[in-house]
């Protein structure tokens, strides 16, 4: 049985919301509290799986209520409740880890759906299974990563980090290419010198070439002062171009000439500099097939190839995901002293199955995402975003298709057979829509509008899922909504 608490000072809100609950699932007993003191005794007697709590309470505040709760068990979900629609409120409430927050009067069946939201989060915040994160680790500095992939990334740094010659790094946006850069200029003989890093993508072609060769005064318009470039700026130590590939030719010429020569000139100036600077490149681009292009020149990729190093994607090194989702758990507890702790097996494996297109800085970014939307010390999937699609992820779909594997009640298979056997017409298909607007019209219907899209909604849904044999997971992917969603659709019906 789960254990559901309710406080309210109202006793016709209690009643009310108990035998709402109730009356949708057998499985649930309710624990009722008319004030603060008797909600946390209450509380801390029994551990509830969710808890209602009405933000305005005789003895005390909610919210003060709430606090004890999140000491205690800082996993329960806690569904804040309150007669006023304040946004300060509702900012509070979330902002204090609320699993949701309702408005009187309450939808009793938005209730119903956010208590079985609610319970689902507890079931997977259980701590039997967790992975747990070591939260007392020192920052990690430099890179991460102990597979095949990145150990060959390593030791080519550890090869040409000591020697004077120009490095070019191959891989994808978000591989982690300045990371190696910066590891290249620690283990450099150049360390105690200047390292620069400028992105050629970032900026206009005149405003790329003016910070890289610098320009005199009265170059172009707005030149208004001399300005030192980053060729002249890195002398003797190293310069990082990131992005080499979004550099236009003229550039390039200029780039070409440095490596050649060591030497060039301002923008509007007629002066030759020298210049001692050790070049560090990085590009997402084929530079191959840009050279075929007509859009990179061939003469300056021959003096870049001195020493390449390919850069694995995440998804090549998915052995190494435990440590990175571990590193920036860590850090964005820190950054938003978070208390995130844990993981659940179902997010875990979820994280663990996603093919990471955006590499190190999607997952730096779905951290964040995640310990910012979790509740509690547990990443559960409840907090994962809409950016992890189910048709990026890997997972075997026969075992993740099993449409009552996380509620464990046969709710969902009899609204899910329901809905694959019913329809708004006699023969499973919408009526002609326009024909369907006239009966509405004729029947003084006010919500026309809404009648249509609920009908529509319930034939789509109705086809889709008979196509894939009522497979919710399956179904979910076709429509392009979560599967959570879908669930709160075949329960409407």
């Amino acid at each position: 049985m789960r254990n559901v608490l309710i406080v309210d000072d109202e006793p016709n809100v209690l009643c009310s919301f108990e035998k709402a609950i109730c009356q949708r699932r057998e499985d649930i007993q309710i624990t009722t509290a008319d004030n603060g003191v008797g909600a946390i005794a209450a509380f801390e007697r029994s551990v509830p799986d969710a808890v209602i709590l009405n933000a305005c309470l005789p003895d005390m505040s909610g919210l003060d209520v709430f606090k004890h709760f999140h000491h205690a068990g800082p996993a329960v979900p806690v569904i804040v409740v309150t007669a006023h629609a304040s946004t300060d409120l509702a900012i509070e409430a979330t902002k204090q880890g609320a699993f949701d927050f309702l408005v009187k009067p309450v939808d009793i069946e938005h209730l119903r759906s956010v208590i079985d939201r609610s319970l689902q989060h507890s079931e997977r915040a259980d701590p039997s299974g967790t992975f747990s994160v070591e939260g007392s680790k020192q920052p990690v500095e430099g890179m991460i990563g102990q597979s095949p992939a990145m150990q060959s990334v390593y030791k080519s740094i550890g090869r040409v980090a000591p020697e004077n010659v120009t490095v070019l790094i191959l891989g994808e946006s978000g591989t982690g290419k300045e990371l190696v850069a910066t590891e290249i200029f620690r283990h450099s003989q150049r360390r105690s010198r200047p390292f620069l890093v400028i992105n050629c993508a970032a900026l206009s072609e005149t405003l790329l070439e003016s910070e890289l060769f610098g320009h005199e005064k009265g170059a172009f318009t707005g030149a208004d002062a001399r300005h030192e470039g980053k060729f002249e700026r890195a002398h003797g130590g190293t310069l990082f171009l990131d992005e080499l590939g979004d550099m236009n030719l003229a550039t390039q010429a200029k780039v070409l000439r440095v490596l050649q020569d060591g030497k060039f000139e301002r923008v509007g100036g007629s002066q030759t500099i020298a210049t001692d600077v050790r070049l560090v490149c990085a590009t997402n681009h084929d530079l191959e097939q840009q050279i075929k292009q007509g859009l990179f020149r061939q003469d300056l990729l021959y003096r870049l190839n001195g020493f390449t190093i390919p850069l694995p994607p995440l998804r090549e090194r998915s052995e190494d995901l435990p440590l990175l989702i571990e590193h920036f758990l860590n850090r964005s507890n820190r950054k938003f002293a978070r208390q995130v702790t844990k993981i659940a097996p179902a997010a875990m494996q979820q994280l663990l199955d996603y093919s990471w297109p955006g590499n190190i800085r999607e997952l730096q970014s779905v951290m964040q995402f995640t310990v910012l939307h979790s509740i509690g010390d547990t990443l559960t999937v409840d907090s994962l975003p809409d950016l992890l699609p189910p048709n990026q992820r890997r997972r075997d779909e026969a075992a993740e298709g099993e449409p009552n594997v996380e509620t464990g009640q046969g709710r969902e298979v009899e609204a899910t057979e329901r809905t694959t056997a019913t329809s708004s017409g006699p023969s499973g298909h919408l009526p002609d829509v326009a024909d369907r607007v006239h009966e509405l019209i004729a029947a003084n219907e006010p919500n026309v509008f809404r009648n249509i899209i609920d009908d529509t909604e319930q034939v789509v849904i109705h086809e889709v899922l008979k196509h894939f044999h009522g497979n919710q997971v399956q179904a979910s992917r076709a429509l392009g909504i979560s599967r959570t969603t879908l669930r709160g659709k075949i329960l409407r019906e």
